[in-house]
Parts: structure tokens; sequence; C-alpha cells
């Protein structure tokens, strides 16, 4: 929906929904149009496509001084890189009619983004959230996109029961409105079940003055907009504008797992999406960034203390009582003290808020009389855990990705051993099906 007050005459979601042949039909032309006047951009766009599941383990970071709405996460979307055809098909299950979507390019201060419109044909109901819910439930969505429709519709639908002090169920999302908020609830989860990465969005700009709904004149930000951020930060916008839709809200409130006015990582591409508005002060586009998440560089701490009359039974012990204080990794080295004498020193890496608790479990198990501990660098690889399906059962696999090379892949030993253990085969047996269910699932 427009990056205007106009999608609040919703305050509410909106649905809309084409046949599928209507919706892939208007949307092919509409990009053919597009790579006659702008060929190039077209080019770059297919070299720069994401394979789904792409940004798992990545950070997806929305940057929006100017706010947002769905249609401008939908554009920033596809700008990074996820297909059309990817909300297309999504949009094009529900069981809806009488509109049509168009994908374009607007310039915002030298800036070329994409822009997402939906175009309302024929007059439409309004409609409940229980109506909704079941419509999302009931069509044939992929189970991944279900569910974060499903999400954001019930944080919408819970701010507008909360304002207008009524029942989730009886929550009505009114005219024009209830169509363009379905379509930009399910074209956005899709797009961001498609990516699979981390969402975090920058502080929000709130506008001023007052907005017309079909519940009256409501002052901005709009009373819902305000529910379905919370725990988000916001700030003054300075503008009488509408920065931020109750949608828009609705669609980070329910993803987004933290504000921030630029997370640590390593950028890897970026997209824009075009608001509908023209802003005298600021390009009305939002930014959204994938990248490597990268460790603060103070985040981890060393703990040590040189010991010089422990056996090995004993260094075991102090291990594992350190892992179970928090440490991340514990170890023994061997080392050489004063007159000679051999010795090890006990090490542990812990998270920087862990490390008291690190150092006191060093203090409380070993025999030294006194700990260090120093601050350190930590670069990681991202790291998900896959759950493969073999002959002996579902073992789980570590995956570290990132800008790394290829990448490293390892089964978790532990479930390897006790499925080994169970069905009375060697362990490398173990390990060889899952390497291989593994390739099987990521090739």
């Amino acid at each position: 929906m427009g990056h205007e007050g106009d999608e609040h005459a919703h305050e509410h979601a909106h649905a809309h929904a084409h046949e599928h042949a209507h919706a892939h039909e208007h949307a092919h032309a509409h990009e053919h149009e597009h790579e006659h006047a702008h060929g190039a951009v077209h080019e770059l766009d297919r070299d720069r496509a994401l394979r789904r599941g792409e940004g798992e383990g990545l950070l997806l970071f929305f940057d929006a001084p100017s706010g947002l709405a769905g249609d401008m996460i939908i554009a920033a979307l596809v700008d990074l890189g996820v297909s059309r055809d990817v909300i297309v098909d999504a949009i094009a299950s529900l069981p809806l009619t009488g509109f049509h979507i168009e994908f374009g390019t607007k310039v915002r201060n030298g800036i070329v983004a994409t822009s997402f419109d939906v175009h309302v044909d024929e007059p439409q109901p309004p409609r409940t959230y229980a109506s909704i819910r079941d419509m999302i439930n009931g069509c044939t969505l992929a189970h991944g996109i279900r569910e974060r429709a499903s999400r954001t519709f019930r944080r919408l639908a819970l701010a507008e029961a909360t304002v207008h002090r009524t029942s989730i169920a009886d929550v009505h999302f009114h005219e024009v409105g209830a169509v363009d908020a379905i379509v930009d609830v399910v074209g956005s989860a899709a797009a961001l079940d498609y990516l699979g990465a981390d969402v975090v969005v920058s502080p929000l700009p709130m506008g001023s003055g007052f907005i017309k709904t079909a519940h009256g004149v409501l002052p901005l930000p709009a009373p819902a907009t305000v529910e379905c951020l919370a725990g988000l930060a916001t700030y003054d916008g300075g503008l009488a504008f509408e920065f931020v839709t109750p949608t828009g809200a609705a669609i980070v409130g329910a993803h987004a797992t933290s504000s921030s006015r630029w997370p640590m990582m390593a950028p890897q591409r970026t997209g824009w999406g075009a608001g509908s508005a023209e802003l005298k002060d600021r390009p009305n586009v939002l930014r959204a960034v994938l990248g490597v998440p990268q460790s603060d560089s103070a985040a981890h701490s060393v703990i040590e203390a040189n010991v010089d009359d422990a056996s090995g039974e004993l260094a075991a012990s102090w291990i594992e009582a350190l892992l179970a204080a928090g440490a991340l990794d514990a170890w023994a080295t061997p080392i050489t003290m004063k007159k000679g004498r051999p010795a090890l020193t006990i090490s542990a890496i812990a998270e920087r808020g862990l490390a008291d608790a690190v150092a006191s479990a060093m203090l409380r198990e070993t025999t030294s009389l006194g700990v260090r501990h120093y601050e350190v660098l930590r670069k990681e690889r991202p790291r998900t855990i896959l759950n493969v399906e073999t002959p002996y059962g579902a073992i789980a696999v570590k995956v570290g990705a990132g800008p790394f090379g290829p990448p490293q892949v390892k089964p978790e030993f532990e479930a390897c051993a006790a499925a080994a253990r169970s069905h009375g085969v060697p362990v490398r047996e173990v390990l060889r099906a899952a390497y291989a269910a593994y390739a099987r699932l990521c090739p």
C-alpha cells in the first residue's frame, strides 16, 4: 500500500488477491515494459537473484530513515534479489479477486528504487480478523509463509483490539485497505520466508498531525501503529506525515528481533524500496541490507589460571565445571613454571556477561589463588542447525556458512553415537548417512 495517509484509511489489515493467471499476467507484462525502458537494470536484477534460504545465518537490516509500509518492504526485498515470482505466486494462492499488482521503479533523490503497487479494481467487502485468519489457514500457502502471515495479522489484530477495546476475532479491516494489507502481509511473508535471514530494523520515525480513517480522524502516529511497534525503538520524524503505516509496523513488529541504528554486520548486498509520496527533506525510500553478523569487538573474555598441583583427572573435572558455568570452551595447556616445575594453564572463553561467573567457578574448583581475564576479538561463521533424515533417524547437522569459502558441515557426534548404539552399527556409518542426507538436502 502507498506510504501515505491513505493506507491508514484501512487502519487495519487489507486483503486482496487475484487469480493466479491474472497476477502472473500483469506482473510479467509490466516487466516486459520495464525492460524496454531500463534493460540494464533488469539484467542486473537477474545477476543478483537470491536463492531460497540464502539469507540463513545472515542479518536482514531494514534501514528506514523515512519509515516503512508494507509495499516498501516488498519492493526493497525484490530489489535485494528475492524473485518477484515468490510474491506473485503467494498472492495468487489467495481466494481473492478484484485487484492487480504492479512492480516498477521510482527515482528518489537520485536513488533508483523498486516500487510495488496494489490497484483495487472492484469494491471489496469489510473483513474480520477471524475471516482473514481462516482464509490464510485454508489456502495453499507453504507452511512457512502461512506462519509468518498469521503472526503478522495477529499482531495487527491485537493492536486494533487493544485500541478499540474489542475481541480480536471481531476486529474489522475496513474498505479498500483490507485488500492492500492482505497482499502486503502475505507478499512480505513469502519474501521473508524465502530469504530466511534474521531481521533487525532501525529506529523508526514517527510523524505528527492527523489522518482520516473509517473510525474518524485519528492522531499520528496512528494508535494501531504504536501498538504494533511495542518493543522497537522510535523517534520524532519531524514532519506531519504518516512515516510508518499499521501494516508496515505489524510486519516489522512480528519479525524484527531488535532495533539498531546500524547492527554489527558486514554488508553483502543492498536493495531499495520506494514509497509513493515525495518528501521535502529526505528521499522516501527503505533500504534493505543483507550481511554477515559480526561480534562486538569486546563481546568475549578469556579467563585463565596457572596451577602446578593438578592431576589429569582434576583438570578434566575443572574443564567440565567451567563449561557448566557458561564457558563457550575450556582447555588445559601444559606449561613450565618457575624452578622448572611442570604445570597447566586452565583457560576458558566466555561471553563478557558471563566472565565473572566463569572466573568464580575457576577459583572455586581449581587450586589457584587468583585468575586473570582479558577481552578478545572473535570472528565467527554464521551457524545453523539442520535436522536431516537418515536410515538411523533424524540427525542434527551443524552448518557454518558466510563468505568464508564452502560451508563447514558437521553432524553432531553425540547424536550419531546414540543412533549407532540403538541400531547396532558403527558410528562412521551414521556419520556417512548424515553427510549424504545433507548433500541431498543442500546440493
